[in-house]
């Protein structure tokens, strides 16, 4: 895949952070997702609480699986490590990295489809141990780059590019990292800006694993059925001489709505979704109150968005803390510390006869 680069230059009265750094320091190359696409909104944000944070680019580690959400490592933090793991393998990626260097920073890039579905056996582990990582779905309910077929996060009753009817109830991961225990859980929305940066801010900061679900609208295969201008209509009254799409371009959703206001989102399809966000009243340290929270929302139709479930103690079962991990980076340990030799193993195999 190639990636094409940002021009290098900048205007001098740009910001600095504490490092001395320009938000631009913070950026990728450029966006080669649909013009619109919440993802590129996502990135945005990143960059935003990256650069805020005054993290060090060589001290993060950005990795993800396949779809789209996946190519947004690619456009944030050029100067980060990276790993692009095979669908729905990158929390094993994460957890392998993690354990050999304990001082950076990580963060996860997935989408629903690679989370929900082949993946989410390793969602549930990277949980479980409670991997000291920020974990970013982009969730937009379909498979981007292969169509637009439903993902296992659609909801009941929507309908698909062609026409389908989704009847399979969805996963929701918001409530799946609840009842597994996840010290840090919230959602977001790619067009609230205002709100997302933060989340991402007290992910990147939190000790232990640290979930934000993002609902990030898919501009291309989201279009409402029926329409006579729609791309699936096209295709079944056309014969093209190559089969080609012209996506138009859309402009990001972007909404401010204030704390316990709910507020309906129209969506480049026409479709519509409701945002609720958490009141200030709310209490994040409430894991059973937090859980009832989003279904009595998700039964009234609605999402509830922000900082939904915090554990103020999440950092007492975090990954190494659990495994008694050694402070410095496996790569810094000496070879004898590594390798105790022959005896050393002898011991070890002991332990299972």
């Amino acid at each position: 895949m190639t990636y094409i680069a940002k021009p290098k230059l900048t205007h001098p009265s740009l910001p600095h952070n504490a490092l001395g750094m320009t938000r631009r320091a913070y950026e990728g190359a450029l966006s080669t997702l649909c013009a619109g696409c919440g993802h590129d909104s996502v990135t945005a944000a990143i960059v935003e609480a990256c650069w805020r944070l005054g993290l060090e680019p060589q001290n993060l580690v950005k990795l993800s699986g396949i779809g789209c959400s996946s190519k947004t490592t690619a456009y944030f933090v050029s100067g980060a490590h990276g790993f692009n793991a095979v669908h729905g393998r990158m929390p094993s990626i994460a957890t392998g990295a993690n354990a050999a260097n304990r001082q950076l920073a990580y963060i996860g890039i997935s989408g629903d489809g690679d989370t929900l579905s082949i993946g989410l056996g390793q969602f549930c582990h990277a949980i479980r141990r409670n991997l000291d990582m920020l974990y970013l779905i982009e969730n937009n309910g379909v498979y981007g780059l292969t169509k637009g077929q439903f993902s296992a996060s659609a909801d009941i009753g929507s309908r698909a590019k062609k026409g389908e009817v989704n009847r399979q109830p969805p996963i929701d991961p918001v409530l799946m990292a609840l009842d597994l225990g996840a010290t840090f859980v919230a959602r977001g929305f790619s067009g609230d800006k205002q709100q997302l940066v933060p989340l991402i801010e007290a992910g990147l900061k939190h000790r232990g694993f640290a979930l934000i679900d993002i609902l990030s609208p898919c501009v291309t295969f989201n279009d409402h059925e029926g329409s006579t201008k729609s791309y699936a209509y096209t295709r079944e009254h056309d014969e093209p001489a190559v089969q080609a799409d012209f996506v138009p371009h859309q402009a990001p959703i972007l909404v401010e709505y204030a704390p316990g206001e709910a507020r309906e989102i129209a969506l480049h399809d026409g479709s519509r979704i409701v945002l609720r966000k958490a009141a200030e009243a709310y209490d994040p340290t409430d894991r059973a109150a937090a859980g009832a929270a989003v279904k009595a929302r998700i039964a009234a139709g609605e999402y509830l968005t922000g900082l939904i479930y915090l554990d103020p103690e999440g950092g007492r079962g975090e990954f190494h803390a659990l495994n008694g991990t050694p402070q410095a980076p496996l790569n810094a340990l000496p070879f004898e510390t590594l390798c105790p030799g022959s005896a050393g193993l002898h011991k070890a195999l002991g332990r299972y006869r």
